[in-house]
């Protein structure tokens, strides 16, 4: 450890501390040096992690002192714009948590009474063909997931179910991690996309369809993906058929005003679709069936009653997050306790100002993360009723979850922290003005990857809109392109970026007991974030020219 940390020393801060020097000697006067200092903190927590191997909750407040240092000796860093920054640091990030670490209790009540297991035996049973069952359940069922509850819940709970169908954890947490991203932005019950309309002054209804086009595209890429990595490319058929029947569902549900089911619906439906898919293959291939999962200790588990546990616990979650979000009066009526924080204009030294803002609000009652302690609790007492838990009490798996996500909850804090950081010092608007002069006309070849950044800084598709809606728009209009365009690549790219987000990373790492392996999974997930994200630009400067 020692000398990994000399290295990182020589090879990472030495030479920043160089440029660091120089930019104050010229007094910024060195043509290019400014943007690089402004990346400098997101490229030493790529550096740190993927070629250094250090874990995220180490490389996350490494990154946070490095923005810190770059912000204060290049960008003016005031100690006012200090504490604001981190202050909604700090709130975005229980945000976050509060979604994240119920998901998780919820994940080992469910899983210590074998559920998790039982689904994938289920999944197993009626996918028989096992390079199927493998990209259906990385690829469409955690978009289900997503559609139910985003914030890294479909990495946790699917990268176990890989795990015990055979597949390397690092494996698995990559392949959910690229499987789910396209479903990201109707994630979650639809709240990025309905945060994404209240950004900017697109249409919702006209901006929904642009969106479900170019996320159906990338979420084809995303299943050719997966099914690469499991090295079953000759499934590509199966893969066009249930990107064709997911992005269809999901295009239908959103110009039909059912945002908030886009992703849950279209899951569900190439889950579906699988399985029906799967029926026609094995009929028609021959195919072998895959061999089923024993329990770890060997025993033949009791499937109807794990099964049903699982199919209830997680079912009442959907149905109750359906009702709060589909019953406007009922949402509207819990929504009435919020709470409110308050934040002062602020500006640093050298005249960057963050407008004061009176909208940072939580709001408990309909918050995923309220609902999801509410069914985990009564999951517990239901299962500690059935005689589930012999060995294992409540305190036990509190424990458990807590354990796991500590590490987690300090790398979702310093790069939540970072992200804020780099917004109120103007470094993340100086490295997106940056893209668009570089490219100008050819700007929408790299839209998506500025979502991509955002993404990637943040660990959210929403953080990353933002960031970087409202900009997005702002350039298409210098550009005089179509602004619904620019904006649903931005939202595209977000989505990618989930794969790429350490912060999410992390969770999926949680949940197979492999913490500190991030640059592993990075290093994986990177090359096809960044390849699809490149395909996604020239769909993008393709529709700007049809659409003018």
């Amino acid at each position: 450890m020692t000398t990994k940390f000399g290295r990182i020393l020589l090879y990472v801060f030495l030479p920043l501390f160089v440029l660091l020097t120089l930019n104050q000697v010229t007094q910024n006067n060195v043509p290019g040096l400014r943007y690089f200092l402004a990346a400098a903190p997101i490229l030493v927590v790529l550096i740190i992690m993927i070629a250094f191997r250090v874990a995220g909750q180490y490389a996350g407040p490494i990154g946070l002192l490095t923005g810190i240092v770059v912000a204060s000796q290049a960008f003016g860093l005031s100690l006012s714009v200090l504490w604001v920054s981190q202050a909604k640091g700090i709130i975005l990030s229980l945000f976050v948590i509060a979604v994240f670490l119920p998901a998780l209790f919820l994940y080992n009540i469910v899983n210590q009474a074998g559920g998790i297991q039982a689904v994938a035996q289920a999944l197993e049973k009626l996918i028989t063909d096992r390079g199927i069952l493998l990209i259906v359940i990385a690829w469409a069922f955690s978009a289900m997931l997503e559609g139910l509850a985003g914030f890294g819940l479909p990495v946790a709970i699917v990268s176990p179910m890989l795990v015990g169908l055979g597949i390397d954890p690092i494996l698995a947490v990559a392949s959910v991690a690229i499987g789910h991203a396209w479903a990201v932005t109707f994630g979650d019950m639809g709240v990025v996309f309905q945060t994404l309309t209240a950004l900017v002054k697109e249409d919702p209804a006209s901006l929904a369809s642009t969106v479900t086009i170019m996320l159906g595209i990338a979420g084809l890429f995303c299943g050719l993906a997966v099914a690469k990595l499991f090295k079953r490319l000759d499934r590509w058929p199966v893969v066009i058929l249930l990107a064709g029947l997911m992005g269809f569902v999901q295009y239908i549900c959103a110009v039909s005003q059912l945002s908030a089911l886009a992703s849950l619906l279209a899951g569900l439906s190439g889950v579906l679709g699988g399985i029906f898919i799967n029926r026609i293959w094995f009929r028609q291939n021959n195919a072998a069936p895959s061999q089923g999962v024993e329990s770890p200790d060997g025993a033949k588990p009791k499937m109807s009653r794990s099964l049903t546990s699982a199919l209830v616990s997680y079912g009442l979650l959907a149905l109750i997050m359906a009702i709060i979000n589909l019953i406007l009066p009922l949402r509207q009526a819990l929504g009435q306790v919020v709470w409110t924080v308050s934040f002062p204009e602020v500006q640093t030294l050298s005249g960057f100002v963050t407008a004061a803002k009176h909208n940072q609000t939580y709001q408990p009652l309909i918050h995923p993360g309220t609902t999801i302690l509410l069914v985990a609790l009564l999951s517990y007492l239901a299962n500690k009723k059935a005689g589930f838990y012999q060995s294992t009490g409540f305190w036990k798996i509190t424990a458990l979850t807590l354990n796991s996500t500590l590490p987690a909850i300090v790398g979702i804090l310093a790069m939540v922290g970072l992200s804020t950081l780099m917004d109120h010092t103007g470094m993340n608007l100086l490295l997106a003005k940056l893209l668009s002069n570089v490219f100008y006309g050819a700007f929408p070849l790299v839209s998506p990857l500025l979502g991509m950044l955002g993404a990637f800084a943040t660990g959210s598709n929403n953080n990353s809109n933002v960031l970087f809606a409202s900009l997005q728009e702002g350039i298409a209009l210098i550009l005089k392109l179509s602004p619904a365009i620019l904006v649903s690549a931005q939202t595209t790219g977000g989505s990618l970026g989930s794969m790429i987000a350490p912060a999410k990373v992390i969770v999926g790492l949680s949940t197979v007991n492999r913490q500190g392996h991030e640059g592993e999974v990075l290093r994986t997930t990177i090359p096809y974030g960044l390849a699809i994200g490149l395909i996604m630009g020239v769909v993008t400067l393709i529709l700007t020219k049809l659409m003018g």
